[in-house]
């Protein structure tokens, strides 16, 4: 089933992957920086493959100039319109010394899971999806490790925004254990799930079509909707 699936990301973060993007000039083709916008523009054109349907700013329609107040009501519009939220989480995503409620990925990630009503007709909570982002050497380990001791997964939360942490591990009844005085959960044990860039991009439909289940079971879930 075709799904509108909104993207949010840090635009101009350049600690990710190189894509080898080139473009044209007066003097042939160059290369030019790849930043998380040009992932976005690899999940725009999978979407559409997929016949899904992509809710974001387009290359060509950037907000940086706009008042806040207008990409507040640009940006509402379109999540308003989408039943996914795909988070870009990569390296750069956060400003160190700027508030996180100053920052448009938390603004965002609210929105999507608060119910929206406007001119008459409501939103619901969308499902949302934390897609990793391979940094500048093709890594994952900024935020994804590998525990071979305890046979699991390690997730760096901390270097998320708080209302992405909030809904990690936030299942009301978890299937847990202890191992290395830390606790390792099975099964869905977080609203917002991660997921590697090479295996999102891979098969999108799948990534999306789970947080669609988790948004259906939501009361399962101890979501937090505001920004701290």
């Amino acid at each position: 089933m075709a799904r509108k699936v909104f993207v949010s990301y840090k635009y101009s973060d350049s600690l990710v992957q190189d894509l080898g993007i080139y473009q044209d000039s007066f003097f042939g083709k160059i290369k030019i920086a790849t930043t998380a916008r040009h992932y976005v523009d690899e999940i725009s054109e999978h979407l559409t493959g997929d016949d899904h349907i992509y809710k974001g700013e387009n290359d060509d329609e950037s907000m940086e100039n706009l008042a806040d107040s207008s990409i507040s009501s640009k940006l509402g519009d379109k999540i308003f319109d989408s039943s996914v939220t795909v988070v870009l989480i990569s390296k750069g995503m956060k400003e160190s010394f700027t508030s996180e409620k100053d920052q448009w990925i938390p603004w965002e990630v609210s929105y999507s899971l608060k119910k929206q009503t406007r001119l008459g007709r409501s939103s619901s909570t969308n499902g949302v999806i934390a897609v990793v982002l391979p940094d500048e050497n093709g890594s994952y380990e900024y935020y994804i490790t590998r525990d071979s001791e305890c046979n699991c997964r390690s997730l760096n939360t901390p270097i998320l925004f708080q209302i992405i942490r909030d809904n990690m591990f936030n299942v009301k009844e978890p299937d847990r254990r202890v191992c290395n005085g830390s606790w390792v959960y099975s099964g869905d044990s977080s609203y917002i799930q991660s997921v590697k860039w090479s295996d999102f991009i891979a098969n999108p439909t799948k990534y999306i079509d789970k947080a669609i289940e988790l948004r259906d079971k939501k009361d399962d879930f101890n979501i937090v909707k505001t920004i701290k």
